[in-house]
């Protein structure tokens, strides 16, 4: 190794310049796989967030186009309230079910200071069982305030620390719809994150019977509306659908032959598809990858042909003196492993640096993970050792005499 080393050291240029292709090489296809990698975990925790054992209930399924689909289903009624009812009256399967309605921002009151680019969400009880939601300080609404449409809100954290600036908010009153309404408690931040499908650092969010009072709610309002059902621990989620889509039916009146009206969708809907991308970028990054690794190769396999060639009288002297074939062998391909980890670490750390720079400017994180790393250092040694072991085999098999004599 010590041999090998100083060989690399001794022909810094030509050294520096076979690293190029490893370098580059491994810089690709790590980069784009920690990319990659990085993209996914952002999605799938946005998911997480909107719960993996829950069913969504819409007129659109989720697993088609909507650009090629959204005639298709365009004609299909909303969800509704009684949709919800009927689900929370009659469903065994469920542990929670909710109905939640979104409107366009309203302006919203403190004394002097306002806020108007915050949206209005009006849920049913069970929406914050289902949501998973830390409160900063304060409460959420219990069932007396959600059942009689109490003038109690809870507000997102950017609306909070906005409204009052500074000030303690909790139990004081705002001016909301022409009402005064309590502020009961605020949402801790969630911050910004492209993948968070449902951040309510912008929320205004009032019980539904509390929303209805005021703004048209109904079916066929223009207003956002979702409706979903949260399985019971250990109920299959196939159980589920099967069980909502016969209440449903019922609901809706169905006939028999009649077919479905709505979409039960689940996340694994998106993320089957997500999964057929990343796949087709880890094998774009993995061939662009492979192309300049090939060119670094070549370029390794050259230097090493050359390095043999200057070194032929010393192999010649090692053979007489009784050096083995594995001994001229080892030699040679630990030079040319070394230096292909050394062009391996180099990539790598070029990755770490892009990563930080990306993860400063995007909305969202990304690193290199162990695993990614281990795979660059591991597809290094592979390569070094593809690399040098046509040189290192001809180095070997050098006859000494003839080796010494040139």
């Amino acid at each position: 190794m010590l041999q090998a080393v100083g060989a690399l050291r001794s022909n810094t240029l030509r050294t520096i310049l076979s690293l190029l292709g490893i370098t580059i090489g491994i810089y690709c296809i790590i980069m784009v796989k920690s990319s990659v990698d990085s993209l996914q975990n952002n999605i799938v925790e946005g998911f997480n967030k909107l719960g993996s054992d829950v069913i969504y209930i819409d007129k659109m399924p989720w697993n088609e186009d909507p650009g090629q689909s959204y005639w298709k289903y365009a004609k299909r009624p909303n969800v509704s309230y009684d949709d919800y009812l009927s689900i929370n009256n009659r469903s065994e399967l469920t542990e929670y079910a909710a109905y939640a309605t979104f409107t366009g921002g309203r302006t919203i009151k403190f004394n002097s200071n306002s806020v108007t680019n915050a949206f209005i969400l009006g849920s049913t009880n069970d929406y914050a069982q289902i949501q998973n939601f830390n409160i900063a300080d304060g409460r959420l609404f219990n069932p007396m305030e959600y059942e009689t449409g109490a003038n109690k809100v809870v507000l997102g954290y950017n609306v909070y620390t906005e409204l009052f600036k500074g000030i303690h908010g909790v139990n004081k009153y705002v001016k909301l719809f022409g009402q005064n309404y309590q502020v009961i408690g605020y949402l801790q931040q969630e911050g910004q994150n492209m993948f968070n499908f449902m951040n309510f650092d912008d929320a205004i969010w009032v019980t539904f019977n509390s929303l209805k009072k005021f703004t048209n709610v109904s079916a066929t309002s223009p207003t956002g509306k979702m409706l979903i059902a949260k399985a019971k621990p250990g109920v299959d989620l196939d159980d589920l659908k099967g069980e909502l889509a016969s209440i449903i039916r019922a609901q809706r009146r169905l006939k028999p032959l009649e077919t479905d009206n709505f979409s039960l969708n689940e996340l694994s809907m998106l993320t089957q598809i997500l999964e057929k991308v990343f796949k087709v970028l880890n094998i774009a990054g993995f061939i662009i990858g492979i192309f300049a690794l090939i060119v670094g190769m070549v370029s390794v396999a050259n230097i090493m042909f050359v390095s043999v060639k200057e070194r032929t009288n010393i192999i010649g002297i090692k053979k007489a003196l009784g050096a083995k074939k594995y001994v001229i062998l080892s030699e040679f391909l630990i030079e040319s492993v070394i230096l292909c980890i050394i062009g391996g670490l180099i990539g790598l750390t070029m990755v770490f640096i892009s990563l930080k720079i990306v993860s400063a400017i995007a909305p969202f994180g990304m690193q290199m993970s162990f695993l990614n790393g281990m795979i660059g250092v591991v597809t290094s040694i592979l390569v070094g050792i593809i690399s040098g072991i046509i040189p290192a085999s001809q180095a070997a098999s050098m006859d000494p005499v003839e080796a010494i004599r040139q």
